[in-house]
């Protein structure tokens, strides 16, 4: 006889595979008497466990560990995805399972769904809690900036899948926490007027009640001043840093621009920093981006010029493959430098790490490589005195997997928070445990809601869906089959 067994017979009831047709009667009035001994005897049962088979009740009564899946049976069995209207577009996957437990992951805003897409044919029938395994699987398939996003996005999902089969956090299968709240940083675009710019950073502080800020600063903002600028009207009169074809300003790397910024042009980007200053004050922190293209050497006139103010970090002054020019610019200011948002892997990080090129690394989760391999790097950094903060500007998907990062990485800083003037970015979603996503500056960590903690909500995504792919984790049976042989070595 089994344990399960003899405890049935001290309740004076059968197993369900022994009680027969002729026993229905005595099975129920058998469940009557348990759930009467049960309320009687102290023991707490909610309104689903009324109704479950007898041995759900005994499960549920009688374990202290709750798990919502067998982990080691677990087979992914599906990857589907949908398309939401954010930062331009935003893919979001969902891995599903034979157990009916799935993951959700996201691919890098502005990023391809294709990118995940292709690497189901290499996921179908793996167990997700092998997340490493899986991950050196697909790792070949991603690069820098969005050719990460694929691999970025399936390694969330499987933590997600992981943290939920086994029912804790995902910050806990990284190894535990260093901190119960993450400290977000707020992303302040330009705005057209000055006056208008330090509204925005007002809102930022005395509604949103942020504790740490980043503005943008380009060469865009004193084009129209005469004599700031040499050399550009060869590129056009809008400067803009996005979009464009192969020649344009957009995407030519800053030393190949021949953009030159005079005097007058340094001191009205400094005015304006000093005016986002006077409202900010000195115990804010504010970070800065987006400058324009132009070389190393103007970027450390430019640096020089704003060392007053006391920035927290000068953000991409140069692309970040230059790490010699990085570590030029770093040894020439005293402002702290930054810069990794487009990398991928910790073996990208390196470089910059190992000669201290950059005081804070930068990376983004959704293209560094998901939740472990961007621990990895800020504990590679950490080890060599330097700091990390973390990009982002995805969905409250991927928003989540870089809190749990945050929670599991000692030496970061602040969460960058791209979405916060979107009147339904945190509506898509619901937290599984019922707590804020995020409140005053800061994102809430959930403590014992497993995975990633959070849920979608199907009606208020499919109100945000791109006008070109209005499909909502439709099957994807197209990239079922795996049509080459992956391994790099002979």
């Amino acid at each position: 006889m089994t344990p399960s067994e003899k405890f049935l017979r001290k309740l004076g009831l059968k197993a369900k595979e022994n009680i027969t047709n002729d026993d229905s009667a005595h099975e129920e009035n058998s469940r009557r008497s348990f759930l009467k001994k049960s309320a009687f005897g102290g023991v707490a049962l909610g309104t689903a466990t009324l109704f479950s088979p007898v041995e759900d009740l005994i499960a549920r009564t009688t374990q202290k560990v709750s798990r919502y899946s067998a982990p080691s049976d677990l087979k992914i069995t599906d990857m589907r995805y949908c398309v939401i209207q954010n930062v331009g577009r935003t893919p979001i996957i969902r891995i599903d399972t034979n157990q009916g437990i799935y993951g959700l992951g996201e691919v890098r805003d502005g990023a391809d769904e294709r990118y995940a897409l292709m690497l189901k044919s290499r996921i179908l029938g793996e167990n997700p809690c092998n997340v490493e395994m899986i991950f050196k699987t697909i790792r070949q398939f991603g690069g820098p900036a969005r050719q990460g996003g694929g691999v970025c996005a399936v390694e969330m999902a499987l933590w997600d899948l992981c943290g939920k089969a086994y029912n804790v956090p995902a910050w806990q299968l990284l190894g535990g926490r260093y901190r119960d709240k993450i400290r977000l940083y707020a992303d302040t675009p330009e705005a057209p007027t000055l006056d208008e710019f330090k509204e925005k950073i007002r809102h930022r502080l005395e509604v949103q009640g942020m504790t740490w800020l980043k503005m943008d600063i380009s060469i865009g903002e004193v084009k129209n001043v005469p004599g700031a600028l040499n050399n550009t009207k060869f590129w056009g009169s809008n400067l803009g840093q996005w979009n464009g074809g192969t020649m344009d300003y957009a995407n030519t790397r800053h030393p190949f621009t021949g953009i030159q910024i005079n005097e007058k042009g340094l001191d009205e980007m400094a005015k304006i920093i000093s005016e986002v200053r006077s409202v900010v004050g000195y115990e804010i922190p504010l970070s800065s981006d987006h400058y324009g293209h132009f070389d190393l050497n103007n970027a450390i006139r430019f640096g020089k010029k704003v060392e007053p103010y006391r920035l927290a970090w000068l953000e991409d002054m140069v692309p970040w493959q230059y790490t010699d020019q990085y570590k030029t610019i770093s040894d020439a200011l005293e402002t702290p430098i930054l810069t990794g948002e487009d990398i991928y892997l910790l073996s990208g990080f390196k470089p910059l790490i190992d000669i201290h090129a950059v005081d804070i690394i930068h990376p983004d989760l959704a293209t560094s490589g998901g939740l472990l391999e961007t621990k990895r790097i800020g504990d590679y950094a950490e080890e060599h005195g330097v700091a990390m903060a973390m990009h982002f500007a995805g969905s409250p998907v991927s928003f989540m997997a870089s809190v749990h990062c945050a929670a599991a990485t000692q030496n970061f800083l602040a969460l960058e928070h791209h979405s916060l003037d979107s009147p339904w970015w945190d509506t898509i979603v619901k937290t599984t445990d019922g707590r804020k996503l995020f409140e005053k500056g800061f994102a809430n960590l959930p403590l014992t809601a497993p995975g990633l903690g959070i849920d979608l909500v199907d009606e208020e995504v499919k109100k945000h869906l791109i006008p070109s792919d209005p499909s909502y984790f439709a099957p994807t049976p197209q990239w079922n089959d795996k049509r080459s042989h992956d391994r790099l070595w002979s």
